[in-house]
C-alpha cells in the first residue's frame, strides 16, 4: 500500500494507535500493510516471533547493534566480514562510543576471551562474505549465553532455504534482502527477525532498555508490553521511528515476488555452484579454490551440519599469475557481469581486495579472509554450460594475453 499515513476512526482511536493500545497503521515511517507482510514472511521463514523492515542490509546490521549498545559497551565479532560492515564495526560505531573486538578467528574460545561485563552481543555472518567461512553457531550461541549476551547472526548468504540460525540457538538474525531473498538485483532491503527467546529481563542489568520505563515513549516498557517480541518493538519504536530508515511499500513488494520464488532459485544456485566448483577445481590455470562442499574444505564438516551438505554458491578462487592474471581473466568475462552484488540470478563476479574489502588494510583482509589475488563469484541461475563456458574462455584469455 502505497500511503504515507492512515486515517483515524476518532480522536480516541488515533490516542489508542499511539500509545499501542490496538493494532493498526498510523504512519508509513513505523509501519505499512504491504511491509507488514514481508516482516511475516521473513518471520515465518526464519522461525522468528516479529521482524523489522529496513530501507537495507547495512541499515538492518546497524539498527540490530543500535539496539543493545550503549555508551562505553562492547560487541564481539568473527574477523570474516564483509567489508562495509567492518567500516560500521571498526570505525562507525566506535566513534558513537561502542567498540568492537575482532576475534583472531571464528573459534567459539576467541570470541569468548574478548567478553567482558560491558560485551552486549556476539556476531557472526553464518557464511562469510566473501570468506566463505561456515560459523559453529551452535557453538557461539552456547558462549554468548553462558556470559548473559545474544548472539546476533548476518544470515544473507545461506538465506533460511539452507539454514536457520535460530534453530541452532541465535537470538536475532538479519538479512540483507537485496540478494538472495530479492534474487534479482532490482531492490535494496533489509531485515531483523527477533527469535523472541533471549530473557532480556532476566539480563535487566545489562540490558535496562527493555526492562526500565522509557521517557522517550511515555514510559513504555518494552517486555512488559510487546512480551518475547521485545526487542524489535523496541527497535521499530525507537530506531525506525526517530531516524527513519524505511523500507519503500514498493521495495517491500518487489522483494515478496523475490520471495516467492527463493526456495527454487537457492536449489539452482546450489547446483550450478556445485558444478563450477568442479570446473575450477580441476582446471589448470586456477591456483585454488575455496568451496565448502570439497571433502578438504576446512569447514566440510560444518556444511554438512548446517546447510545439510548444501555449500552455497558464493566461492573464491585465484587465477594461475597472480593479481595481473586474475584482472586479464575478469576484464575478460561477458556472460557473468563485473559487479558488486550477490545472490542475484545473474552470475556475478568482483575482486573483493579493490571493491569491497578496499577501505580496509591488508592485515585486515587478510583477517577477513581476502587475498591480493582473489575472486569472488557468486553463481547464479543460468545453464550452467553457459556459465562454465564464460569462465572458460575468460581463463583462455588470461594465457593468450602471456
Amino acid at each position: 500500500m502505497r500511503s504515507d499515513a492512515y486515517a483515524f476512526d476518532s480522536a480516541d482511536h488515533g490516542a489508542a494507535l499511539f500509545n499501542l493500545e490496538v493494532e493498526g497503521f498510523r504512519y508509513s515511517r513505523i509501519s505499512n500493510p504491504t511491509t507488514a507482510v514481508l516482516e511475516r514472511r521473513v518471520a515465518a521463514l526464519e522461525g522468528g516471533v516479529d521482524a523489522l523492515c529496513v530501507s537495507s542490509g547495512q541499515a538492518a546490521l546497524n539498527y540490530a547493534m543500535l539496539n543493545v549498545t550503549e555508551v562505553g559497551s562492547n560487541i564481539v565479532s568473527v574477523p570474516q566480514l564483509y567489508g562495509t560492515t567492518h567500516t560500521l564495526f571498526a570505525h562507525v560505531l566506535p566513534s558513537q562510543g561502542v567498540t568492537v573486538r575482532f576475534a583472531e578467528s571464528d573459534q567459539p574460545d576467541a570470541i569468548e576471551r574478548l567478553i567482558d561485563d560491558n560485551t552486549r552481543t556476539v556476531f557472526c555472518e553464518s557464511v562469510g562474505n566473501p570468506a566463505g567461512n561456515i560459523c559453529d553457531i551452535e557453538a557461539l550461541a552456547c558462549v554468548a549465553h553462558k556470559h548473559g549476551v545474544p548472539l546476533i547472526v548476518d544470515n544473507t548468504v545461506a538465506t533460511p532455504i539452507l539454514l536457520r540460525p535460530i534453530d541452532y540457538g541465535a537470538d536475532v538474525v538479519v538479512h540483507s534482502l537485496t540478494k538472495y531473498m530479492g534474487g534479482h538485483g532490482t531492490t535494496l532491503g533489509g531485515i531483523i527477525v527477533d527469535s523472541g527467546k533471549f530473557p532480556w529481563k532476566e539480563h535487566a542489568q545489562r540490558f535496562p532498555m527493555f526492562s526500565r520505563p522509557d521517557p522517550s515513549y511515555h514510559d513504555l516498557v518494552y517486555v512488559e508490553h510487546f512480551k518475547e517480541a521485545a526487542y524489535t518493538g523496541r527497535c521499530r519504536s525507537v530506531y525506525q521511528r526517530t531516524t527513519g530508515s524505511v523500507l519503500a511499500p514498493l521495495s517491500a513488494f518487489l522483494l515478496l515476488q523475490g520471495i516467492e520464488t527463493v526456495a527454487l532459485r537457492v536449489e539452482r544456485h546450489v547446483e550450478n555452484g556445485r558444478r563450477v566448483a568442479e570446473f575450477l577445481s580441476t582446471n589448470r590455470r586456477v591456483e585454488w579454490v575455496n568451496y565448502a562442499g570439497f571433502p578438504e574444505s576446512p569447514y566440510h564438516a560444518l556444511a554438512q551440519k548446517y546447510l545439510g551438505g548444501r555449500a552455497c554458491s558464493l566461492m573464491t578462487f585465484g587465477v594461475k599469475g597472480g593479481l595481473e592474471a586474475g584482472k586479464k581473466f575478469y576484464d575478460a568475462l561477458k556472460l557473468i557481469k563485473r559487479l558488486v552484488n550477490m545472490g542475484d540470478a545473474k552470475s556475478l563476479a568482483c575482486h573483493p581486495a579493490s571493491t569491497t574489502h578496499r577501505q580496509m588494510s591488508v592485515e585486515a583482509q587478510r583477517r577477513a579472509g581476502v587475498r591480493p589475488e582473489m575472486m569472488r563469484l557468486s553463481v547464479g541461475i543460468e545453464h550452467v554450460d553457459d556459465i562454465i563456458g564464460d569462465l572458460d574462455q575468460a581463463l583462455d584469455a588470461t594465457e593468450a594475453a602471456g
